[in-house]
């Protein structure tokens, strides 16, 4: 692959500047079908970044060269996540800014496990109300991420849904792992980083409920990540041990020819996570037809928008008697099922690219905002006022 760059002469200029661009993720997607929109659209749009995957790097453009590369005039979508030097050169420069919310993660739930990944969600989230009068617009990528949006006092929000992306999904699954697992037992399954607002001591629970009143031939597998959180992972296996229950598999990090392969055996999706900003995998699975069990907590709700069961009570007894319905209830499944399919139709109507247009052409053919504080020892005199308070924390 290789970087094309639109040339200026006469056309509008709508970049776009994040800390990095991951190969695989849905942030990753949604970055690279902005792209694609805006220079259907006719604009010069390239994407500027701190770091990138080896795979993607090509793709981008340094973040140093943005003060160069944009004008009063023109447009940047600023994708936050925490906070990076990235984004403080997007805060200095003239453009009118949009602000893409992906969400981050309350510090608390990393505290006893991750202290600098706690200190860094915590300064992420202070730094966010810093953009305050910077952005001429604000999105989430969900009703919940738009709703922390206007709490934090940003005037103009909106919602920019993430754009489903299932390409990873459609070639050939691992036939090994369908034929190892693809047995008569029942396969739970979870999708997502094993860390700790994901709860995945909550799913333990509720799976060794399971099999110890339904049924005996099931298993747990879980899919993500555990890097960087090898003693949450720990834990994990202690409580496993603790309440012997045998049968939970921590998969670790998959390719997606494994994924589409776990995906392939799943009889249901069960998600305990407490802090969701969408929770992309939960339509994956309403895409391989994998009837999903949520929590319903932050943001799933809206993603999962009349599709799978919810539930409140994290009562294990109860969970397990969800799980137990519609595993042993055909037709109770089939109607969830076709629920999710439903609320997937609807995703995969949106029409994202008026939608992304529509925002776009709003800010640029707005009122300028007045101008905002900016002076030489801003982020110096930020970090201090940082640096107090977390003396007095």
């Amino acid at each position: 692959m290789t970087l094309k760059t639109t040339q200026r002469a006469d056309r509008p200029v709508a970049h776009q500047v994040l800390a990095t661009l991951s190969y695989g993720d849905a942030i990753g997607h949604e970055v690279l079908g902005i792209q694609r929109v805006l220079r259907g659209a006719g604009f010069s749009s390239d994407i500027f970044v701190e770091t990138a995957d080896p795979r993607l790097k090509s793709l981008t453009r340094n973040f140093r060269g943005l003060p160069s590369a944009v004008t009063d005039d023109d447009l940047l979508i600023h994708h936050f996540s925490l906070s990076s030097k990235a984004s403080r050169t997007a805060y200095a420069l003239p453009s009118r800014m949009a602000l893409i919310y992906h969400n981050i993660t309350p510090p608390e739930y990393f505290i006893d496990i991750h202290p600098l990944l706690a200190l860094r969600c915590w300064e992420g989230r202070r730094e966010l109300g810093a953009y305050v009068p910077r952005c001429d617009l604000a999105l989430g990528d969900s009703e919940f991420n738009r709703q922390e949006l206007q709490a934090l006092g940003f005037r103009k929000t909106d919602v920019l849904p993430v754009i489903p992306n299932f390409d990873h999904l459609t070639g050939e699954p691992d036939w090994s792992l369908v034929s190892q697992f693809n047995d008569a037992w029942t396969n739970i399954l979870f999708v997502g980083r094993v860390i700790p607002n994901k709860r995945i001591e909550d799913l333990i629970k509720f799976f060794h409920a399971y099999r110890s009143t339904h049924n005996l031939r099931s298993r747990l597998i879980i899919v993500g990540s555990y890097i960087g959180f090898e003693d949450y992972l720990m834990s994990l296996y202690d409580l496993t041990s603790r309440l012997r229950t045998p049968d939970v598999h921590f998969v670790g990090q998959a390719t997606n020819a494994e994924l589409a392969a776990f995906y392939n055996v799943a009889d249901v999706f069960l998600c305990a996570s407490e802090h969701e900003g969408f929770c992309v995998p939960l339509v994956e699975a309403f895409h391989e037809r994998v009837p999903v069990i949520a929590y319903s907590a932050t943001a799933v709700p809206d993603t999962m928008d009349g599709g799978g069961v919810l539930y409140n009570d994290k009562d294990p007894s109860v969970v397990a008697d969800l799980i137990d319905a519609i595993v042993s209830n055909q037709a109770l499944c089939e109607t969830v099922v076709d629920a999710q399919d439903i609320a997937l139709d609807r995703y995969l109507n949106h029409d994202f690219s008026a939608t992304l247009m529509r925002f776009v052409n709003q800010i640029l053919e707005g009122p300028r905002l007045p101008p905002w504080e900016l002076r030489g020892d801003f982020w110096q005199k930020f970090d201090a006022d940082r640096d107090v308070l977390k003396h007095d924390r």
